[in-house]
């Protein structure tokens, strides 16, 4: 498979500023501006926003030149669709600094502050008010992988490190989860701007369609329900509980959240995305414990208790997470996804409210068996209850049923690969699956992997220390 390799022009700076934070940490906000479609640098421009950090030193005697500029890394988020939070904020920033780097929290394009994409946004592209606007808008979003963003940090790579020489002006880049992906995308296209990779949970499903990426983790996530109910027994019956009230007031639509949208059965059962988290087995607990002691005091559902689910996953605010969430594994023409997750969960006997022709879930699912939560997965479903997501139905169909996806991944290039990579892979990683996780790093020369059965998928988040030490090490210490 091919992959498109186009000429990448050196990002324009827009405007940038630096502050000082406590912890002797100089931050410096960056606008970059840089082509909207690589293939055809005359349609337009969109705007990046990156915030870097390094140490803010005060030397005693001022030095006779400035110092060396420090080497670059990257940390590129997960998701996809979620901006970074502030240097300060994130665990990586200490050690990077301490190890010498400058660190770039970049977001990726169509999220954070990067021209954000949302509903109104696209409602205002040209030719979004006539009869081709799903079109206009699914080109737009296609426009939003990864392959794409490999080619925004090659650009402001060649402006942030220009005059330097070519080994110098090579950068690092941290993966974390699709951030990982993107690191494998950019292993592809770019290795030359390339120093060196890191990834925690980020092992790419390298030649793997969205179907067996599915037929994976939907199994994840089968043990995963199974050990979320051995640990909280009573919820069996809490969930079917609240599923039966919520089938009473508001049959298949529904019922109304407070800030817009509606609460149905497969909506609640989609929070079982934390099922993979560490701390995510109470968080899905305390939802049901809320939900059920309203109706078991007062016999409806509070506003208090609704609230939450509203914001339990980002779809309203990170449209691009539901969005693009299959065509993050639809690597190159031929391979439209078709709602992958929802056909591969349609097969699968566990879950049977994922039927088309399903009117009642809880009768759907023997009295002693347990309702099973879905992982990290998008579905129709969404698109019909979340108020962001109801007008992009159409959108959404149109990405679904593409078939002209560009390649993310060149295996050639990948198996000749001389950068070095350092992964952290997780066992039981219910959202990146382990087995196909190690496909990629066997497939990979090059890559050192610290693996785990004591971390998930947000291990970065919950044990940031000992994941970090470990991928350091990985690349400072020796076995023998």
């Amino acid at each position: 498979m091919v992959l498109q390799r186009f000429a990448i022009p050196a990002a324009k700076l827009l405007r940038s500023r630096s502050h000082i934070v406590p912890g002797q940490l100089l931050v410096t906000e960056h606008f970059f501006q840089v082509p909207l479609d690589y293939a055809n640098p005359s349609s337009g421009a969109i705007t990046l926003f990156g915030r870097s950090a390094t140490k803010h030193e005060t030397p005693i005697v001022p030095p006779d030149e400035p110092p060396a500029p420090k080497p670059w890394l990257v940390f590129l988020e997960g998701g996809p669709g979620f901006g970074n939070r502030e240097p300060q904020d994130h665990p990586l920033t200490r050690t990077a600094v301490s190890h010498g780097y400058q660190v770039l929290y970049l977001d990726h394009r169509g999220v954070g502050l990067s021209t954000p994409v949302s509903k109104e946004m696209l409602a205002r592209l040209p030719g979004s008010d006539g009869p081709g606007a799903v079109d206009v808008q699914a080109n737009y979003l296609k426009l939003m992988r990864q392959d794409n963003t490999v080619r925004d940090c090659e650009s402001v790579r060649k402006l942030l490190t220009d005059g330097l020489p070519e080994h110098k002006a090579r950068w690092s880049i941290f993966g974390q989860s699709y951030g990982g992906f993107v690191s494998i995308s950019y292993l592809s296209l770019h290795p030359e701007g390339l120093r060196e990779v890191f990834l925690t949970g980020g092992l790419a499903p390298v030649g793997k369609t969205a179907d067996q990426v599915y037929e994976a983790t939907f199994r994840k996530t089968i043990e995963r329900n199974a050990l979320y109910y051995k640990k909280f027994p009573e919820d069996v019956e809490a969930l079917r509980q609240i599923a039966t009230y919520i089938e009473t007031e508001g049959g298949r639509q529904g019922v109304p959240l407070p800030g817009g949208g509606f609460l149905t059965v497969p909506r609640l059962l989609t929070i079982g995305i934390a099922l993979g988290f560490h701390g995510g087995f109470d968080q899905i607990h305390s939802i049901l414990l809320h939900l059920k002691t309203s109706l078991d005091q007062l016999g409806f559902l509070t506003r208090a208790s609704l609230t939450p689910l509203e914001s339990f996953t980002s779809f309203d605010t990170n449209i691009i997470y539901a969005v693009l969430q299959e065509a993050l594994y639809c690597d190159g023409p031929g391979n439209a996804s078709n709602w992958s997750a929802q056909r591969v969960g349609q097969s699968l006997a566990q879950f049977p409210w994922l039927s088309k022709d399903n009117d009642s879930i809880t009768s759907s699912v023997a009295p002693d068996q347990p309702i099973l939560f879905s992982g990290e997965m998008v579905f129709p479903l969404h698109f019909e209850t979340y108020p962001e997501l109801i007008p992009l139905r159409a959108v959404a169909e149109k990405l679904a049923s593409t078939n002209d996806w560009p390649a993310l991944y060149d295996i050639d290039q990948l198996r000749k690969n001389k950068v070095p990579v350092y992964a952290a892979s997780f066992i039981h990683d219910m959202y990146v699956d382990y087995g196909l996780a190690k496909d990629t790093a066997d497939l990979i020369p090059g890559v050192k992997t610290f693996e785990t059965n004591v971390m998930y998928h947000n291990a970065l988040r919950a044990k940031a220390e000992e994941v970090i030490q470990h991928l350091f090490s990985l690349r400072d210490d020796v076995l023998d």
